[in-house]
């Protein structure tokens, strides 16, 4: 993939799911940075962060 891993397409695509299909963009993305990751968590909903961790552990 290149150095971009077409973020912006991650990005739009997980802003638009549902809960799961956050949980699951976010648990099997591999490639992007520390902070792309950090960008994610911010369009995530905070009072699920829990769910979100059970699926990482």
């Amino acid at each position: 993939m290149n150095s971009s891993v077409n973020f912006e397409e991650i990005k739009t695509r997980f802003i638009n799911a549902g809960l799961d299909e956050k949980i699951e963009i976010y648990t099997t993305t591999s490639g992007l940075t520390v902070e792309q990751f950090k960008e994610l968590l911010r369009h995530f909903p905070l009072q699920h962060l829990d769910k979100l961790e059970k699926a990482m552990g």
